[in-house]
């Protein structure tokens, strides 16, 4: 018997009946349901079920799409920039053009070099540097508070991966409609706990969804690509949970979510 949720409810009829991504429990799916029809009467349906976790896992793993986004990222960045600093050589600017090229090595080294000093465990500085790429790309100020110090997470990098960037990911978007257009991050550990806070200028959590934001297939982002959102924050709380932690949302001058898990229980799986 299956339990209720978005797959009864896909079997069932009730959702799009092409490529639908699903949870169920552990495993991430890619369903599909076509009529069966025989003599132009319908008389059931047959469902294609994919599992695609391995796959989404080694991709998350290895850092695939935060890297990919990352490269592309700075590269339309710096194609703007070295634009912008050709156009002032060619108007006869070169004092404003090497203030430009110092403004744009000062800042990604001053950022680097941070990293490198406070965080000692690579892939939280390696996502932490792909995803301040992203964020200047849209104009948003990612901010990494200065208590940001971890030498080693307890957890495994793909677990890491997937809390720390669904949280950054869902940040961005938030702060990119928002005035300030900020995200902050902060990474600690905390009386042997691992405490995570992502924290954005966006609007915050619309009243009476604060229970379902972390459903999965729920979304307040409207788009074309609707159905295949509703997938970061429920992956965020099943890995908390899978940790011996959890996940909670407050409105705090935009939306704040804080995670925590125990370090012995993520260190013992």
């Amino acid at each position: 018997m299956l339990p209720q949720g978005r797959l009864l409810k896909f079997l069932s009829g009730g959702l799009k009946d092409e490529d639908e991504v699903l949870l169920a429990g552990e495993r991430v799916l890619v369903a599909s349901r076509r009529a069966i029809l025989v003599r132009g009467r319908e008389i059931g349906h047959v469902a294609t079920l994919r599992d695609t976790t391995e796959l989404t896992g080694l991709a998350r793993g290895l850092g695939v799409d935060s890297l990919t986004d990352a490269l592309r990222a700075q590269a339309h960045e710096f194609a703007n920039r070295l634009h912008t600093i050709a156009g002032l050589m060619q108007l006869g600017r070169p004092e404003e053009a090497m203030k430009l090229i110092a403004q744009t090595s000062g800042v990604h080294q001053e950022l680097t070099e941070s990293l490198l000093e406070r965080v000692g465990d690579p892939v939280l500085g390696a996502l932490l540097l792909a995803k301040a790429a992203i964020a200047s790309e849209r104009g948003i100020e990612l901010r990494v508070s200065d208590n940001t110090v971890m030498t080693r997470s307890a957890l495994d990098s793909e677990d890491l991966i997937t809390l720390l960037g669904n949280l950054i990911d869902n940040a961005l978007d938030a702060a990119a409609t928002s005035d300030g257009r900020w995200v902050n991050v902060s990474v600690t550990e905390q009386d042997d706990e691992l405490v995570v806070k992502v924290h954005d200028s966006g609007s915050g959590i619309p009243d009476g969804v604060d229970g379902q934001i972390f459903q999965e297939g729920f979304s307040t982002k409207a788009g074309p690509n609707r159905k295949r959102r509703g997938f970061g924050l429920a992956l965020v709380r099943q890995v908390a949970r899978r940790n011996g932690g959890d996940v909670t949302v407050v409105n705090n001058g935009g939306a704040l979510f804080m995670v925590r898990i125990p370090q012995n229980v993520a260190a013992g799986r």
